[in-house]
């Protein structure tokens, strides 16, 4: 064969073309395939989808496209079965070179792991939309804070122990599940090993994310994470679309690693137990959530600090209404925190996950405790608790200048 592209319509062309490949060159997919089998791309080849709905649909709900290096995949949509891979890689390969995906769509994870003999590689990803995924039985599962993580819809692994395997990444318009038909497991998961393989990124840019972990209640060792940094290292995190938990122990935002800038535009939702809009243990230099975080479930805080720190954080509202969802709990020394309009709950006290054990909690708007400190906080708007003995603000920490513009209402009947 030559190093031009190939053209398909068929799938005994699809895997002609395929194992005739001896040096870097291309396939272009036309139509619906069905049927499919899983296959693996050689190196440097490129798979391209042309024409309006060009679809590979594999057969027995089995994986699909195996990346090995240097691999391009592109205007294409991908259907297996929710729990399997639609797109995967090859983890006997030295290199992974550059794996892009552009304008791809899936049903079925997206799973690029680091593992065995990979010792190097870049992602990039420009518009992945994964309509349906199921991650919830993946192995292995990143463990801190006496919890361990599911993985998620889309996942980026490494799982070295040599800290000197590097991962890079670029990930932009990455989509996940629909408004109430979110995928099972996490959402979307970047993550290294603690002392092990690194995952370093200049962004990660996120479309809408909808994702129900499927944790069984009663399970306070596992957590999920609709958008979840892990044990890795991003300069740039903005979710340009909502992101919406649905589930037990499912965290909207979630950091352990270390990230510059993280700037949500759309409204943060958990309607699950024990389903925090954002909580951070890692380093954050700057957090701006600009529309409204909102939780719905028993101990469903709104914002925490429980390890690390951040800078600065900039919130527009935080609303929470049940049973121990605290607006916002922070446990450790950080910067700045300003609220433009106001935390208000609903709840009154109750059990909520705190570093994997149950704890009673009451529904505090704005809770400091020992071992906090700001150096400034600022709520405009007032802060309000209308659960039966609720204080609306509780200061077990310090802060060098609070500033709180609004009213102070305990409507439960509790001190402020």
């Amino acid at each position: 064969m030559t190093s031009q592209a190939v053209t398909v319509n068929t799938v005994p062309g699809l895997l002609d073309a395929v194992s005739g490949m001896r040096a870097p060159e291309g396939i272009s997919v036309q139509g619906r395939l069905e049927g499919v089998p899983g296959f693996t791309l050689p190196p440097g080849a490129t798979l391209v989808g042309v024409g309006e709905g060009a679809t590979l649909v594999f057969e027995g709900g089995g994986d699909g496209v195996r990346l090995t290096q240097d691999n391009q995949v592109a205007d294409l949509r991908l259907e297996t079965a929710p729990a399997a891979r639609a797109v995967h890689n090859d983890t006997s390969v030295d290199a992974l070179g550059t794996l892009e995906l552009r304008r791809v769509s899936t049903v079925g994870r997206v799973e690029l792991l680091a593992r065995d003999r990979v010792g190097s590689g870049h992602i990039r990803i420009d518009d992945l939309d994964i309509e349906a995924a199921d991650a919830r039985e993946c192995l292995p599962r990143p463990q801190g804070y006496n919890v361990e993580v599911l993985q998620g819809a889309f996942t980026l692994y490494n799982q070295q122990p040599d800290s000197g395997v590097l991962i890079t990444c670029q990930l932009s318009d990455i989509a996940v599940g629909r408004d109430g038909a979110p995928v099972r497991g996490g959402g979307v998961f970047v993550s290294g090993t603690p002392g092990g393989g690194r995952v370093e990124g200049e962004r990660l840019y996120t479309g809408p994310v909808f994702s129900d972990g499927g944790i069984p209640a009663g399970t306070p060792g596992r957590i999920s994470g609709g958008v979840f940094v892990v044990y890795a290292a991003i300069r740039e995190v903005v979710n340009g679309g909502p992101v919406t938990t649905y589930g037990v122990n499912d965290m909207v935002l979630d950091l352990w690693g270390e990230v510059e800038s993280w700037t949500a535009h759309a409204p943060i939702t958990s309607h699950g137990p024990s389903g925090i809009g954002f909580v951070n243990f890692g380093t954050i230099r700057r957090l701006t959530v600009a529309a409204p975080i909102e939780t719905f479930g028993l101990g469903a805080r709104g914002f925490n600090i429980y390890d690390g720190t951040v800078d600065r954080a900039e919130f527009d509202r935080i609303v929470t209404h049940a049973d121990a969802a605290v607006g916002i709990q922070i446990s450790k020394p950080f910067g700045s925190l300003t609220v433009h309009r106001g935390i208000e709950t609903h709840g009154a006290e109750g059990e909520s996950l705190v570093k994997g054990e149950l704890m009673r909690l009451a529904a505090t708007a704005l809770s400091l405790k020992p071992g906090s400190h700001a150096l400034r906080i600022r709520i405009d708007g007032g802060i309000t608790t209308h659960g039966p003995g609720v204080p609306a603000v509780e200061i077990l920490g310090s802060v060098d200048e609070l500033d709180i513009n609004g009213p102070i209402r305990a409507q439960g009947g509790a001190a402020g």
